[in-house]
């Protein structure tokens, strides 16, 4: 039998959007059908469709630090479930030392067959607000080892007993039931959706982005470059205020990149450490700004990137240590540094940094718990004319998720949001200033646990070809709302509350580009 031809540009375009489009409604059926504001309001979930052999092979333009990392859960998931599943079997895994990143990351895998034959994998995978730990919220501050942070689940069949672990583990247990079960769902209309498309050349998406992912890079000049970044801390305690270094080496060699981050310092004893899969996702993240948007988000293009991580580093750490902060704050700064090193190989594309940080908010009482990260401030990006100002108000780097609106906050929780507005003159000064950050008074009303997990408190966010930096964010505490008493809050700390109290958050500002 001779074999079917290579589709031609237009085909395969209008397969790459169709695939793309069944990412995109496997997203919108878990946040429509989710409990939690959380994966509702703030679209904290990710979905991707991957090929039989576990191949990442379209993803939706989700939360980044999920996406990239995704493909080391289905991995897990495979080597769970062996070669050949029996269709209508879903796995579950949120252990970030088998693919996941932290243990608020649940991630779905779902084989799809179509006419008796594996042909791809559905997955998403969503932040649950609670599932367990010293903490409420999963994301103690004080945490040294990843048992401290609540349930971890290694890759196993997702059955009606699993559930009712995973919601009897949690503070919030229907909230949980409702945010599982749109998980499930979301992966039932991607199995179907794939299933559909089981005789289109899905291998012929894969080779293109790799293809594509090749020519970009050999469009790049050769070389080598360097960049050195900081995290302020790994802890509430005050033996763990010293600053944690991250470093990158960029080399560009013809068609083929690699981000090489040894020397970056020891994983900590605090919960600051990622995991490799994290460090993978927001290396890639950063180099994909660094080249033509157009480019695929697939596994092809991956096969000319290596990213290497030490074992045993900050940015691959090793059981049992914990990783609550890695995924949102560890992310962050791999990001931050890559793109430093590659603005030195393509100064024209990359700005200024941005804020740095996902202002890691959580509080919990009697029977619920809020988790939200807080927007801040784009750094300044070249263009024409001077460059373009950073957008203000904004979540950057490694997550793409959206502002809780105040009516729906307000409405689930016992919260009352006083003030929010821009941070006026956080932007770094620049031709092209950086975005604004937030600030923002929100008032407890009732008894409840606080937990900030935040960086960039102490080291701003640098600017670029003379550009200032950002201003650094801060954290506040107004007993009873008391002005005269307010109390300047570590970047990283729990805290006990009481009704009347009131957190203020003043998010960074970005980085200015180009010479004020």
């Amino acid at each position: 039998m001779s074999e079917e031809p290579a589709p031609d540009p237009a085909a395969l375009a209008v397969l790459i959007a169709r695939l793309t489009g069944v990412a995109e409604e496997m997203g919108a059926v878990l946040r429509r059908g989710a409990f939690s504001p959380n994966i509702k309001e703030r679209a904290d979930c990710s979905a991707a469709l991957f090929t039989a052999d576990g191949t990442l092979l379209v993803q939706a333009e989700h939360i980044p630090v999920h996406l990239g990392s995704m493909p080391a859960s289905v991995r897990a998931a495979i080597d769970a479930l062996g070669a050949d599943p029996e269709p209508g079997v879903q796995v579950i895994v949120n252990d970030p030392f088998a693919g996941g990143t932290h243990l608020n990351d649940v991630t779905l895998v779902a084989p799809c067959h179509a006419g008796g034959r594996l042909v791809g994998w559905a997955a998403n995978r969503a932040h649950h607000a609670d599932l367990g730990g010293a903490a409420p919220g999963s994301l103690p501050a004080d945490a040294v080892e990843v048992q401290q942070e609540g349930l971890r689940i290694p890759p196993v069949r997702f059955t009606d007993e699993v559930r009712e672990i995973l919601v009897a583990s949690s503070r919030t247990p229907e909230e949980r039931r409702g945010d599982i079960d749109a998980q499930v769902g979301a992966n039932v209309v991607g199995v179907a959706r794939l299933a559909e498309l089981a005789d289109a050349p899905l291998d012929e998406v894969v080779a293109y982005g790799e293809r594509r992912m090749r020519a970009a890079l050999a469009a790049l000049p050769d070389g080598e470059w360097e960049a050195t970044d900081v995290l302020d801390s790994f802890g509430s305690a005050p033996e763990q205020q010293d600053p944690t270094t991250i470093r990158v080496r960029v080399r560009i060699d013809g068609d083929r990149v690699t981000l090489d981050l040894t020397g970056s310092d020891p994983q900590r004893r605090g919960n600051v450490n990622a995991v490799e899969a994290v460090t993978v996702s927001a290396a890639v993240f950063a180099l994909r700004c660094a080249l033509d948007p157009t480019v695929p988000a697939n596994g092809g293009g991956l096969r000319a990137v290596e990213v290497v991580a030490p074992p045993g580093s900050v940015v691959a750490a090793l059981p049992p240590a914990a990783v609550g902060a890695g995924n949102v704050e560890v992310s962050q700064r791999v990001a931050d540094v890559c793109l430093a090193a590659l603005a030195g190989a393509v100064p024209d594309r990359l700005g200024a940094a941005s804020q740095g940080t996902m202002n890691n908010l959580l509080l919990g009482g009697e029977g619920w718990v809020y988790y939200e990260t807080v927007a801040g401030g784009q750094g300044g990006r070249p263009g024409p004319g001077g460059g373009r100002p950073g957008a203000s108000g904004i979540h950057t780097g490694m997550t793409n998720t959206r502002n809780t609106p105040v009516e729906a906050l307000e409405r689930a929780f016992p919260l009352r949001v006083l003030r929010s507005r821009l941070r006026r003159g956080s932007g770094g000064a620049g031709s092209a200033p950086g975005g604004e950050g937030i600030e923002r008074d929100l008032q407890v009303l009732e008894d409840a646990t606080l937990s900030l997990i935040t960086e960039r408190r102490t080291t701003p966010p640098w600017g670029l070809a003379g550009g200032g930096p950002g201003a650094v964010g801060e954290g506040w505490l107004l007993p009873g709302g008391d002005e005269e008493r307010a109390e300047r809050l570590p970047d990283k700390c729990t805290r006990r509350l009481r009704a009347g109290d009131v957190l203020r958050m003043l998010t960074p500002g970005g980085g200015g580009w180009g010479t004020p």
